[in-house]
């Protein structure tokens, strides 16, 4: 007993050591040696567990916390704390859940109490169970109230559109300490918020009465994404894609909004690519979006027709969405194959992902369907540049000028003139231009 005493004694006085000096290594194998020797010293018991989260090592503290639970009569409630930490790192909410109760079932402190609360929140919050956050929330309040925890609850209680309630609670954190981190954080984007609620409360208004408008849930959702409240126009958009899942105007918000919270590969999975185009707010315009809704209802209304695929690949191109235009024009060309604006966005498309050779063929399609399309033809002009077919490319943009006159297109034929020497033609050219534009040239 007194070689034990002794061991004791010298293993306290190396882990206090290795504590001072931070060593997680020596703290987890010292702490192990102690309750080897005297498992019913719980303070270094939950010494090694800590450590062994903090170190990461979730498989040995299942097992340290396993032997401690065998090692004594009458496990202490701690046991069942850390039991609910390690089945929460599992993502074992249910049983994350029950130990974290059974664990408040034995009376701890307060600060354990509303610690335990805020954990149980976070698990809900991970599950999206709103509600029971908001319920755990008020519990870690009652339990010990700080200015932080009423920020948490706030923001609970902003994914349940609980807006009166939420502002009362930031304006008691305010109250209760304005220099708090998470005040200070939280504040200004409540702040931001505010100036939408108006809108937002008119639409809640609306979409009570008719909850599976998903044009409604739309409009809310980017009145959301201008409040920069993005997780928020998440939830909206998401319901209006399981309520209509071929709306394009949905798909691109959803993907906004996960671009918005960082989810790019969950955008991705929507073929919704990061170079979507947006104002300078950093937001999709309304007036695409609403395009996009208008074309939507275009396409559900007339089945069986091309014009409404073609325009909606249009709006998406300037969205610069091309894997999404190149579904909508092949299924325009697969309606009709003759319909030269198709056959126009699939070469825009196909040129802007890279592949000229067969935009070439879809634009002189576009330009022998309708060959009064300036555009078209510019667009076969510099297609057949990238193929170095100059003498065709200039054809292309002289058809291009005779049916309207552009800087581009008198730039692109001055190019080419000049790829193959025709330097008179190409120095007129560049003449008009300066007569055009000279504050260019």
């Amino acid at each position: 007993m007194r070689a034990a005493g002794s061991d004791l004694s010298r293993l306290h006085t190396e882990l206090s050591k290795a504590e001072e000096a931070g060593d997680k290594a020596a703290i987890i194998e010292l702490s192990r040696r102690i309750v080897a020797i005297a498992p019913n010293e719980a303070g270094t018991s939950e010494t090694l567990l800590q450590t062994q989260f903090e170190a990461e090592d979730f498989d040995g503290a299942a097992k340290s916390l396993d032997a401690w639970q065998k090692a004594v009569k009458r496990p202490p409630a701690a046991i069942e704390d850390f039991r609910g930490d390690i089945f929460a790192q599992r993502k074992d909410y249910q049983n994350a859940e029950r130990h974290w109760l059974a664990f408040l079932a034995k009376k701890p402190s307060t600060a354990d109490a509303a610690n335990t609360y805020d954990k149980l929140a976070d698990l809900c919050a991970d599950q999206a169970r709103w509600t029971d956050n908001v319920a755990y929330r008020t519990k870690a309040i009652a339990a010990e109230d700080t200015a932080a925890r009423h920020v948490f609850r706030a923001c609970a209680l902003l994914r349940l559109h609980e807006w009166d309630a939420a502002y009362a609670d930031m304006a008691k954190a305010n109250k209760m300490d304005s220099t708090d981190a998470q005040v200070k954080e939280w504040l200004p984007q409540f702040e931001r918020l505010e100036s939408f609620l108006p809108e937002i409360k008119a639409l809640d208004a609306r979409i009570a009465k008719s909850p599976n408008d998903a044009g409604l849930l739309l409009e809310r959702a980017h009145l959301f994404t201008l409040a920069e409240r993005s997780v928020l126009a998440l939830d909206d958009c998401e319901h209006a894609m399981k309520l209509e899942p071929a709306s394009m105007r949905a798909r691109i918000q959803t993907g906004e909004a996960l671009l918005d919270v960082k989810r790019a590969e969950d955008a991705a999975k929507l073929q919704v690519s990061p170079r979507l185009a947006r104002a300078p707010d950093g937001h999709v315009r309304e007036k695409v979006l609403q395009e996009l809704g208008d074309e939507d209802a275009w396409i559900r209304q007339s089945p069986g027709k091309s014009e409404p695929l073609a325009a909606r690949a249009k709006t998406l191109r300037e969205l610069r969405q091309f894997v999404l235009v190149l579904a909508d024009a092949r299924a325009a060309l697969g309606i009709d194959d003759k319909s030269a604006a198709a056959h126009f966005e699939a070469a825009q498309d196909l040129d802007a992902l890279d592949n000229s050779k067969e935009a070439l063929i879809h634009a002189v399609k576009a330009t022998e369907l309708n060959s009064n399309d300036a555009a078209a033809w510019y667009c076969r002009g510099l297609l057949e540049a990238k193929r170095a077919d100059f003498p065709a490319a200039i054809e292309s943009q002289t058809r291009s000028l005779k049916l309207g006159e552009t800087l581009d297109a008198l730039r692109a034929r001055e190019n080419c003139e000049r790829r193959i020497g025709q330097i008179d033609k190409a120095d007129a050219d560049l003449k008009r231009i300066r007569e055009l534009d000279p504050t260019k040239e």
